[in-house]
């Protein structure tokens, strides 16, 4: 469940109705999102999910000498606190994010080296094969209906060779309560069952929207975009990470994934 919990239900959710319930959400959570989590994110750190998985050790986005000069996009930056990983490293990261209230957090932390924008990661508001690499940490993918719409925008703006890597929660989640504890390893649901989870008032208004793709959907998914997958990363839980996180733990974490880092690129 999310931090402002509505009426929880499994129901069908477009990309409109998806969109404006993210943009809300984030608005409304953010201040909530950064004092939980801040500490552990970092402000110029870049970590790739709950098991605090980061780019200084996986090197995901390649070569760490060839990042400076390189133009970067953040999908759904947050307080971009990858975006200022990047800009120490020489980069010249833009961090997107369609949360009014997450930039302004960004704007808190401090943009030097970083420029922000707000905006639908569907329609990224950039020129065709403006960026050397892409990248997102949770953001947006699993909110989206229509996830082969923003891959596409992502490889539009890519230079031909561009990277794009992303991270979202493992699929297999969603065959799992959303709890950190034994109650959390019984599997409750289908996998197979693509319904969105929606929070949504007593009017029936959604609050908050993600979209659940199988492991095989997110692959095809890629490929649809005209993308080329190269790795596929599930980060096994480090012993030193004790904390728990929404349904993520160190005992679920010992024995499932929980989250899935796709490593794509742009062919020419």
């Amino acid at each position: 469940m999310s931090a402002d919990e509505g009426d929880a239900v499994r129901r069908g959710a477009d990309e409109a109705e998806s969109r404006r319930a993210s943009r809300l959400w984030w608005d409304r959570n953010a201040d909530d999102y950064q004092n939980e989590h801040g500490a552990f994110l970092g402000d110029d750190r870049f970590v790739w999910g709950p098991e605090g998985l980061t780019e200084d050790e996986a090197r995901l986005l390649g070569d760490p000498e060839r990042l400076a000069g390189a133009r970067v996009l953040e999908i759904g930056a947050g307080a971009a606190q990858c975006s200022r990983w990047l800009a120490a490293r020489g980069a010249r990261p833009v961090a997107l994010d369609v949360s009014h209230r997450q930039l302004q957090h960004a704007l808190r932390l401090g943009t030097d080296g970083v420029t922000l924008v707000e905006a639908d990661a569907g329609a990224l508001p950039f020129a065709d094969a403006s960026f050397d690499l892409a990248c997102s940490a949770y953001g947006a993918v699993p909110f989206v209906a229509d996830p082969v719409r923003v891959l596409r925008e992502v490889r539009r703006v890519l230079r031909p060779g561009g990277r794009w890597v992303f991270s979202v929660t493992h699929p297999l989640r969603w065959a799992l309560p959303d709890e950190p504890g034994p109650e959390g390893l019984t599997v409750s649901a289908s996998y197979f069952d693509r319904t969105p989870y929606v929070e949504q008032d007593e009017e029936g208004r959604a609050l908050y929207v993600e979209h659940h793709r199988t492991l095989g959907d997110r692959v095809r998914d890629v490929a649809a975009a005209g993308l080329r997958l190269t790795d596929l990363v599930e980060p096994e839980w480090p012993a030193w990470n004790r904390q728990e996180w929404g349904g993520w733990s160190p005992l679920r974490g010992a024995l499932i994934p929980g989250t899935a880092i796709f490593v794509c690129e742009r062919d020419a």
